[in-house]
């Protein structure tokens, strides 16, 4: 009678396929790791040309966008005009309402035929600030106070921990305007003058502006100051190019409005100053020169993925701010002639300064008529010196003189 003895092909069977699924899984985190590491750290982007051209693309797009909805759902009504509420006095005459084709040809500009200007002139006044802005800066740390300020303010990231500006370069050369040329403005002619005149113009700037910062980026999870990773960032700008929209726009008046209740006053008029915008065509270039160090002892040095991220993130700034449709608004001061912008001596001041002047100019031709009289006085001295010495010794002769010599 046989005895069964247990086989233990399922215990090693169970073993077996315990270590196939551990090595496995540890072979798919490797891969995963691996790929990781070469298609998003190491990765190379697009080139330059394909990345200029998909976003004027997407600039283009939302830029149509934005203009249908605003057209749908924001369009602004023409102010009500206050035609009938015209003054009792007809000291002042009213102008004639000016329109773009009347600006046009009392200035002799003909949008058509006009050929685009070099605005040499502009870009020597533009450069004059630019080196004076330059100048300021180098002597006080006032941009780099700012800088710092906003690096670390409210909207800093909780992961990172105080930045440090370690480099400004504020570039040498300037920005060069070009082609710039005049044609209407196209859109809802709802303002006063039935439309506006906006200038385009070419700008180029090529240059190296560079900001270098340098943070730390803190892993709070499981607990505070778990690691800390130190990273190293400089951005520059090699090179700007685009088109620049400049415009107009006028002053509006709105006449009070009532609340709606009797019990509360209406509001009183307001008027809105006269604005100068401007923003950029989508179609413009931003080249930038990204560099980083990550890490402390063994960096990782200009890390592809992140000069996308930068490059993507400035781009971003800039659509949302300044780019068409959108615009840049700046108030514009009161070009009337005022009391409290007058520079220099003032009138009283102005008559003191001239007559100082000519007593000045008095006192030394009184000088130099004593210095005059003076010296002639001196010289009426001399000679009445002289002449009582020849009465003196008049026919007395030394003895041993020679004849007919006399001692004067």
């Amino acid at each position: 009678m046989a005895s069964g003895t247990p086989s233990p092909a399922p215990a090693q069977q169970s073993s077996l396929s315990f270590t196939q699924g551990f090595l496995l899984g540890q072979l798919s985190v490797v891969i995963f790791i691996g790929a990781f590491i070469k298609f998003f750290i190491f990765g190379e982007g697009p080139s330059a040309e394909t990345t200029a051209a998909n976003r004027t693309l997407a600039r283009s797009h939302r830029g149509r966008e934005l203009r249908r909805s605003f057209s749908v759902n924001g369009t602004v009504s023409a102010s009500p005009k206050s035609e009938g509420k015209r003054s009792s006095s007809n000291i002042l005459r009213n102008p004639q309402r000016l329109t773009t084709d009347t600006i046009l040809s009392k200035t002799y500009y003909n949008v058509n035929s006009h050929q685009p200007e070099s605005l040499d002139w502009f870009n020597v006044l533009i450069a004059q600030a630019i080196a004076q802005f330059r100048n300021d800066a180098h002597q006080d740390e006032a941009i780099l106070t700012s800088l710092t300020d906003v690096l670390n303010g409210s909207q800093k990231p909780d992961f990172l921990s105080e930045i440090k500006v370690t480099e400004i370069s504020l570039g040498e050369d300037f920005p060069i305007l070009s082609n710039c040329r005049v044609h209407p403005l196209e859109d809802d002619g709802s303002g006063p003058e039935g439309g506006r005149l906006q200038a385009r113009m070419d700008v180029d700037l090529s240059d190296f502006i560079t900001l270098g910062v340098e943070t730390k980026m803190i892993l709070n999870y499981p607990k505070p100051f778990t690691a800390v990773l130190p990273i190293a960032l400089a951005v520059s700008i090699v090179r700007f190019s685009g088109t620049l929209s400049i415009s107009f726009l006028p002053s509006s008046s709105r006449p009070a409005q009532s609340t709606g209740t009797p019990s509360t006053p209406q509001l009183p008029p307001s008027t809105t100053p006269t604005t100068l915008a401007f923003s950029f065509l989508p179609d413009y270039r931003l080249d930038l020169s990204v560099r980083s160090l990550v890490g402390s002892r063994s960096r990782l040095q200009d890390i592809p993925k992140i000069a996308q991220l930068v490059e993507n993130r400035l781009h971003s700034w800039i659509d949302e701010r300044c780019v068409e449709p959108r615009v840049q608004q700046v108030v514009l001061p009161s070009l009337w002639p005022r009391k409290k912008n007058t520079r220099g001596p003032a009138p009283g001041e102005e008559a003191e300064s001239i007559l100082g002047d000519n007593e000045g100019v008095r006192d030394v031709r009184e000088e130099a008529r004593r210095e005059v009289e003076e010296e002639r006085r001196r010289h009426r001295e001399a000679m009445r010196l002289d002449e009582g010495m020849r009465r003196r010794t008049g026919g007395y002769q030394m003895p041993g003189a020679m004849p007919e010599m006399t001692l004067s």
